[in-house]
């Protein structure tokens, strides 16, 4: 039965279920931080460090020789400054927050053993925060781990169109060149190096030693035998013995494989038996194929396959097929290849042995021969004991060595050109901006380092723990087929089945689940209980895919005795994908948890057992939306992972120490324990990545007691120590008047008025003075042409002050930039040349608050070149930062949803007095369509509301962990309960009859009303609402951008022309293609008669019309506008004034060798008054720079 448990501060859950669990969740951002340690070692002494990470990778490079060998540079050492700023600064002045790293070099005179050592500086190194995170240009950005194809050998069996079934085995190193065996029904077994031509497989092996045909199959283990020719037929066997006729002509060579025509022959010679080896046929053939007897021809061989024209000298082959298979720097099986390798083949070579060996090889030849039995199992390349994680260690790892290689590189081209090494520094002879770009590069742009979603704490949580296929060296989208994204029963505890994206990427971006980490070589493992002879031991082990493989795994919830004793005599466990009944003295492992097959995000929606998982994936990632409110509330009805998540999310603050609380004011909370004081400094108002607000707020008194990780501030989205992203708001399930039809939500005033949804979001605008070729920009409050009005705001800088409210079009920052000759319009040209006036010669730059944003400016950040000369850009003087923020409150257009999947727009808020409300005269807070349970299958969201009821009645919290909350009968009970004590109407199902808020008639059907948990997310109305009516157009087709970002307008595309074409609409149909998109003259024509209330002219012709004739000219095709006349046009747009004119008169007429025609040059001081009013009225003028000449006609 359920009981009360503590789950954070002070706060009890009625929790049903197992009581405890008997396993913490493990630390949530562990994967990135233990991976972010193993790169550095930063504890561990110079001369203790493991060869991993950083310390492998300059032991892998150096030492680096001249090429006659006489100078080295070797390593010794490297060590880590500290950082230069602090986290919050790199934050403020947009840095990366990193550190130095030094590393100790040797310069060696390998002839007389002089040695100059020194430090030189390898690069700056971002740091990880402690939140998993790294700071890259101010900004917050992670690591995802890549869930990629592990190292290794695999085997498979592939079937051709022709129906011959295939047997392979691919070779897959860490770096180097990849080798695959193939085996085709009756043909000899083949190599393909890095997909090159196929090459007899036993030409590989003589290349790695073996003594000849002899020594391959000793090799092999084939014994010689000796066999019946009549009766046990030995065609296609290699002969172990050579035979020759009376004459001594040969009739069988030793090691050639027999055919029938040899059979006839000896039977004629009367040989009735023939010495024969047992080998494998797809070998003999293999061995008949390659003429190699030795080890340099085998050399010679393999070179003239794979480098046809070159000259095959041995010494050019072993030196080619050394770096190609022998040189640790470029053929590497990696530890994790090296440790597949041997637990695949059963081989037992050392892990620091990472090249291909001879015993590898012949593990790899059995195995390929034995895929031929059907019985044998290939490999399933989705299993997830042949995919690995790579984090953040690793994959900086891989990068920087493609840095470190390109230095060794240049330092090996310095050490040759350099005529006095002697007397050179280290210094001089490496360059690290090679490390520099990839440092960047990784960070910058890789596809693996992203920006953080800050959304909420929880998705930041899962945005740390997720895994996914994509990436260098992974799959890619278009390839990835439906194997590769389908759930694998070896995610069972390791890879959430729900979580992850809907869309391209479904399947590809995973989560972790809950109880799931790395072993030492990146497979993932899940925690088991051990069972001894059907006796559950306290102990636990980690189980990866491959060992759970061998083993009966039981289910979490298990019934056992209080002593540990199993109590069914039969059990259903797992194996190897299946369920099966086995005898309990046959189980091996118990499950840990019933929620560890699932990620933390999922953990969190309550009876989980009872939704659909289509839904239940929406709900999972609608809860990473969900937008932190000024007022957050922990669910009724939570899971009991609320505090859990909230605590490794990373947004609370936790004290450092046990003590007691000293001080406590709104930004920080101090600590005492004995004579030390700790201060907790909170964050207030900071902008997340994307714009919601990050914001601590202490949650202990002056004078509490507090111990060590206890949490003493909640987060934006915390409270009481307790994940809460969202409201619990009274809903009933019922119609009402159509407003809540399909999935739309009917809410109450009072939750806007209470501000039940309102939240905070800060917008940040930025803007920087350049230096221009025509001199500085300035930001400044004298700004051309611009009235008091628009300037009020402005302090003497230029800059908005803080606290004033602004609008769309206000401006923030003022700034004015030089205006070159080129800037300026034909007639201040013209104006200029006439009059000889010098305007101020600057345009107004400013920055503005964008169409659609409002707010109050709540800060404001300058950079300047004298204080951050290190930080601004080449060319940039001052750097402002206007920081708008907007309280937001619920509206009709806000995305609403339930933890179930369960989603709705916001379409009417109704007065309080408008809405159903209870017997007892409660108005309801939301009303949902009861339609949408029976559709989206998701029962959980009518558990959670009966569940919810019952909790708010009697003041409790609950927690109801996935597959082993409440149980129906338990729901019942505690219905019947509440029944007799407060709600006699209440059913035994939880509904209830309501009364019409606007006649106080009660509704004829009763409802199921009750308190659901309901979260605002991020897609808000005033975020997409947009609309234009004049705006930006694209420079070659003139047709408006599309898109809020751009301005841009509404697409009328091919079916809304047909909706118009089928109602006849012919006129708005011709208005829409031409004035209303891409008719230039048109629509300027359109415009100015509005303005002067004329009737419109006809449109003309669609710039994009000119744009395909100029394409097709373009690909050489004469294309000419001809009419039913004859005459040919021209597509010249002609200024004509003819009201009447139609589209086909507005393509201009012309004769072939038409002339322009031009004025006769004039000075400006020479043309009459006359004149230039007629020149200016005229509008089709060009002026020389020099303002002088002016002329009429085609430019």
């Amino acid at each position: 039965m359920a009981e009360f448990i503590p789950v954070s501060n002070d706060r009890n859950r009625l929790t049903f279920g197992r009581a405890r669990d008997l396993m913490e969740i493990p630390d949530m951002i562990e994967v990135q931080r233990d991976s972010y340690s193993w790169f550095y070692q930063e504890d561990a002494a110079p001369d203790a460090r493991m060869l991993q990470g950083l310390q492998e990778l300059l032991q892998e490079v150096f030492p680096i020789q001249n090429f006659d060998g006489s100078f080295s540079l070797e390593f010794v050492k490297y060590s880590l400054d500290s950082p230069s700023t602090s986290e919050e600064e790199a934050r403020q002045r947009d840095l990366t927050w990193s550190r130095r790293v030094m590393a100790t070099i040797r310069l060696v005179n390998n002839k007389t053993k002089e040695m100059k050592q020194e430090e030189i500086f390898l690069g700056d190194f971002p740091i990880m925060t402690r939140r998993g995170t790294f700071i890259i240009n101010g900004t917050e950005r992670v690591v995802v781990n890549q869930l990629a194809r592990s190292a290794g050998v695999f085997f498979s069996r592939d079937e051709q169109l022709t129906g011959q079934e295939i047997c392979s085995a691919k070779v897959i190193p860490e770096r180097g060149a990849w080798l695959e065996f193939i085996l085709a029904p009756g043909d000899m077994m083949t190599v393909n190096i890095d997909s090159k031509k196929k090459i007899p497989a036993t030409l590989l092996l003589k290349v790695f030693g073996a003594a000849g045909d002899d020594g391959v199959l000793d090799l092999l283990d084939s014994k010689v035998v000796e066999k019946d020719i009549m009766e046990e037929d030995p065609v296609g066997m290699l002969s172990a013995e050579s035979i020759f006729d009376p004459d001594g002509g040969a009739i069988v060579q030793r090691n050639g494989v027999l055919t029938k025509d040899h059979m006839t022959e000896l039977a004629t010679l009367g040989r009735t038996r023939i010495k024969v080896w047992d080998a494998d046929p797809s070998v003999a053939l293999a061995l008949d194929r390659d003429n190699a007897s030795n080890v340099d021809e085998a050399l010679v061989e393999l070179f003239k396959r794979l480098r046809p024209n070159e000259p095959a000298r041995v010494e050019n082959a072993r030196e080619y097929i050394n770096t190609l298979f022998f040189d640790p720097r470029r053929y590497d099986l990696g530890r994790v290849g090296r440790y597949k390798m041997n637990r695949k083949l059963g081989l037992d070579i050392l892990p620091t042995e990472r090249l291909l060996t001879r015993e590898d090889l012949i593990g790899i030849f059995r195995g390929v021969a034995d895929l031929k039995n059907p019985e044998k199992m290939d490999d399933d390349i989705d299993h997830l004991g042949n995919r690995r994680v790579r984090s953040v260690g690793e994959l900086l790892q891989n990068q920087i060595r493609i840095g470190l290689l390109r230095m060794e590189r240049i330092a090996k081209e310095r050490m040759t050109t350099i005529k006095d090494l002697g007397g050179a520094m280290a210094k001089e002879l490496i360059n690290v901006r090679p490390i520099a770009a990839s440092l960047r590069e990784f960070f910058g742009s890789g596809q693996l380092s992203q920006f953080m979603d800050q959304t909420n704490p929880l998705a930041e949580v899962t945005h740390r723990r997720r895994l996914s296929a994509l990436g260098p060296g992974g799959l890619s989208r278009e390839r990835a087929g439906f194997e590769a994204r389908d759930v694998h029963y070896t995610h069972y505890g390791r890879v959430c089945p729900i979580e992850t994206p809907e869309g391209p990427n479904i399947g590809l971006v995973t989560s972790l689940a809950t109880y799931a980490r790395l072993n030492e070589y990146g497979f993932l493992i899940t925690p088991r209980r051990k069972v001894v002879n059907g006796q559950v031991t306290g102990e636990i082990e980690y189980l990866s895919a491959d060992d759970e493989d061998e083993v009966y795994v039981g289910m979490a919830n298990t019934a056992v005795d209080e002593n540990g004793m199993i109590l069914d005599e039969y059990c259903f466990t797992r194996h190897q994908g299946n369920v099966v009944n086995v005898p309990r003295e046959e189980v091996n492992y118990l499950d840990v948890s019933p929620k560890q097959v699932v990620s933390v995000s999922t953990a969190l929606i309550p009876f989980l057992e009872h939704d659909d998982a289509n839904r239940a994936l929406m709900g999972s990632n609608m809860q990473r939306q969900a937008v932190p409110l000024i007022a957050p509330e922990a669910p009724l009805v939570g899971t009991g992972v609320e505090h859990r998540s909230a605590k490794d999310s990373g947004s609370c603050v936790m004290a450092v120490c046990d003590g007691v609380v000293e001080y406590v004011d709104s930004s920080r909370v101090e600590v005492r324990k004995g004579i030390e004081s700790h201060v907790h400094s909170l964050v207030k108002f900071r902008r997340s990545n994307q714009g919601t607000v990050i914001h601590q707020k202490p949650i202990v008194k002056k004078g509490d007691k507090v111990t060590e990780g206890q949490i003493i501030a909640d987060g934006q989205a915390s409270e009481g120590g307790e994940l809460a992203l969202g409201r619990n708001v009274i809903v009933a399930f019922m119609p009402w008047e159509g407003f809540n039809f399909e999935d739309a939500i009917l809410l109450s005033e009072r939750l806007v008025k209470e501000d039940f949804y309102s939240s905070i979001h800060i917008e940040e605008y930025e803007i920087e003075a350049r230096d221009t070729k025509l001199g500085p920009e300035e930001i400044t409050r004298d700004i051309p042409n611009v009235g008091e009005d628009m300037l009020k705001n402005l302090d003497e800088e230029g800059i908005v002050r803080v606290g004033a409210e602004v609008g769309a079009g206000d401006i923030l920052v003022g700034k004015v930039t030089p205006k070159g000759e080129s800037d300026q319009t034909p007639e201040e040209k013209l104006l200029r040349a006439i009059f000889g006036e010098k305007a101020r010669e600057v345009r107004d730059t400013s920055l503005k608050v964008p169409h659609g944003a409002r707010g109050k400016v709540v800060a404001i950040k300058q950079m300047t070149r004298a204080d951050s000369l290190d930080t601004l850009s080449p060319g940039v003087n001052k750097v402002v930062k206007v920081y708008v923020a907007q309280l937001r409150k619920i509206t009709v257009g806000d995305k609403m949803a339930g933890r179930h999947g369960n989603k709705g727009v916001v379409s009417r808020i109704l007065p309080v007095e408008d809405m159903p409300y209870l017997p007892d005269g409660t108005p309801v807070d939301m009303v949902l369509n009861p339609l949408g349970v029976p559709s989206g299958m998701n029962l959980g969201q009518v558990l959670e509301t009966i569940m919810g009821f019952v909790a708010m009645n009697n003041g409790w919290k609950v927690a109801t962990p996935v597959f082993e909350g409440a149980q129906e009968k338990e729901i019942f009970k505690l219905l019947e309960k509440l029944s007799s004590d407060k709600y006699p109407e209440l059913t035994r199902d939880g509904m209830i009859t309501l009364f019409d808020g606007r006649t106080g008639d009660p509704f004829e059907k009763k409802v199921t009303v009750g308190c659901m948990y309901m979260l605002k997310l991020i897609h808000l109305v005033d975020d997409k609402i947009h609309a234009r009516s004049i705006g930006p157009y694209s420079l070659i087709t003139q047709q408006p951008l599309g898109g809020k970002a751009q301005f841009g307008g509404q697409r009328f595309g091919e079916m809304e022309v047909w909706a118009l074409e089928g109602y006849g609409a012919a006129n708005i149909l011709q208005e829409m293609l031409t004035v209303k998109s891409d008719d230039i003259r048109g629509r300027l024509k359109t415009y100015e008669r509005i303005v002067k209330g004329q009737n419109l002219s006809k449109p003309g012709i669609p710039e994009s019309f000119r744009v395909l004739v100029k394409e097709l000219q373009g690909l050489g095709l004469d294309v000419e506008v001809k009419y039913s006349d004859g005459t040919v046009g021209e597509l010249v747009m002609e200024d004509d004034e003819d009201e009447h004119q139609s589209p086909r008169e507005s393509i201009l007429r012309q004769p072939a060798q038409a002339e322009p025609d031009i004025f006769e040059t004039k000075g400006a001081e020479e043309i009459g008054e006359e004149e230039k009013k007629l020149l200016i009225a005229e509008e089709s003028i060009f002026i020389d720079p020099k303002g002088m000449s002016i002329i009429k006609g085609d430019e």
